[in-house]
């Protein structure tokens, strides 16, 4: 089967430093990117345990014409998946031919490593707060449905719901099919870590998206009002999107720009199936947007997600296994990039409210760029204070530094980000007070496309990206 190929070549690349496991799914021309995806990294999750029964079920002896990865994402499936998709093609009959084998060897692991359950072989830190037990966050999606109805349809299969949590002591006591709402967002429900819902027809439906807490934190907190103009800045794959269109309540204008245009058309599908109909997707460099361009005159808000080193991820060790931190010189290449896109971000002339954000770790990719920007800006914009009772606040390098906010397993229960919300000190004098209220109360002409610009459409039928 063509999945299983593909994912043996991610899984190769990969091992061999070729890049990182989402950059190597979307180069590798394979359709669906999304089950792929997921299987790559299942099977990486579990590479030592399954070299391990490979090894002592001598099948790479006995298959002299199967190579080392593709057995290993065929044995994963057999044994720790769902069983084969598709029927297996050519390869069930050959692992057939060792499925008793290989059944025994993990038994066997199991009883000589004292464990009961395939997920307590793994080689990971089972402490609280670790990231392997961050728990699964769902966000409910306000533009197809509402929370009470998605809790519903989860208690009627068997879910328990526990109402809303109080504190992150109950996020990290959930336990087998118990589920709260988030104690901070209203439309963010929480499972237990390693709960597996790609598969559940709601999610399928777009009724809600798999994100994690920290990434729902930008939209949230850019609290741009139903009606406003809004760029995007660095969209895909779309999940923060989503969200804004989400808290729009579809009304408005969302200006998403990317340059990969794979990404951008899965990112199309998402927001199709999210029933995202007020964005306009550009396959462009923001860098490139013209302020003065009179389609971005009402943009009073902007989030932007630039390209990051990704140290905050939780997928991190399994997609870049074995590196640290980042290198002094790909960190000083992606703090410019940074730091020109948040300057060119504040040119807007009627920008009032952005929000810097990254899933980086780094003080280089997130304070010291917010600072630098302020600084290219004296008097101009400030750092916003916000949610004060947030426990983990950014690193005291300036002056109103503690009013950024950083996520971390440990601390807030969540995968590794950086958020900072910025606003303009006045009034652009370009932009009147009154003008800039009759602007978000009356609707904006449609405007004139270019030939590389699409609305994210329902019919759309690129395959959805991670």
């Amino acid at each position: 089967m063509a999945l299983y190929a593909a994912a043996a070549a991610v899984l190769a690349g990969v091992e061999s430093r070729q890049g990182s496991i989402k950059g190597l799914v979307y180069s590798s021309g394979f359709q669906n990117v999304k089950p792929l995806y997921a299987l790559v990294c299942e099977t990486r999750r579990y590479s030592a345990v399954l070299d391990a029964v490979i090894a002592s079920a001598g099948l790479l002896r006995a298959e002299k014409k199967l190579r080392p990865h593709l057995a290993k994402v065929l044995v994963y499936e057999l044994l720790l998946g769902k069983g084969f998709r598709g029927g297996g093609g050519r390869w069930k009959p050959v692992l057939g031919r060792h499925q008793a084998r290989l059944k025994a060897e993990l038994a066997r692991l199991k009883v000589h490593r004292g464990v009961s359950r395939n997920e307590d072989l793994l080689e990971v830190e089972s402490r609280p707060g670790s990231a392997s037990q961050v728990p699964r966050f769902v966000r409910v999606n306000t533009l197809k449905t509402c929370c009470d109805d998605v809790v519903d349809y989860f208690k009627r299969q068997g879910f328990s719901y526990q109402g809303r949590a109080s504190s992150l002591d109950d996020l990290r006591a959930l336990k087998g099919k118990h589920f709260l709402l988030d104690p901070l967002l209203p439309e963010l429900l929480v499972f237990p870590a390693q709960t597996d819902l790609h598969e559940h027809p709601l999610y399928q439906a777009g009724h809600f998206i798999l994100q994690d807490k920290a990434s729902c934190l930008p939209a949230m907190l850019l609290a741009a009002p139903p009606g406003s103009h809004v760029i995007d800045a660095c969209a895909a794959p779309g999940n923060k999107t989503s969200h804004l269109a989400a808290l729009l309540k579809n009304q408005g204008k969302i200006f998403a720009f990317d340059l990969d245009a794979k990404r951008l058309a899965s990112m199309a599908t998402l927001l199709a199936r999210a029933g995202v109909s007020c964005c306009e997707l550009a396959e462009e460099d923001f860098l490139a947007v013209s302020p003065s361009d009179p389609r971005y005159r009402q943009v009073r808000y902007i989030l932007l997600d630039p390209s990051c080193s990704g140290s905050g991820m939780l997928t991190r060790q399994l997609e870049e296994p074995g590196a640290g931190t980042p290198s002094k010189e790909r960190l000083r290449a992606l703090a410019g990039f940074q730091q020109r896109a948040l300057c060119h971000a504040l040119t807007f002339p009627s920008l009032q409210r952005l929000v810097y954000s990254t899933c980086s770790l780094c003080q280089e990719e997130n304070e010291d760029v917010v600072r630098d920007a302020l600084q290219q800006n004296p008097g101009a914009f400030r750092l916003v204070p916000v949610l004060p009772s947030w426990p983990h606040r950014g690193l005291g390098t300036f002056p109103g530094a503690e009013h950024c906010l950083r996520a971390s397993p440990e601390t807030t229960f969540t995968g590794g980000f950086f958020i900072a919300v910025i606003e303009r000190v006045e009034v652009p004098s370009s932009v009147s007070q009154a003008e800039a209220l009759a602007r978000d109360l009356t609707p904006s002409p449609a405007p004139k496309r270019k030939k590389r610009r699409r609305k994210a459409a329902a019919g759309a039928s690129t395959s959805l990206g991670t």
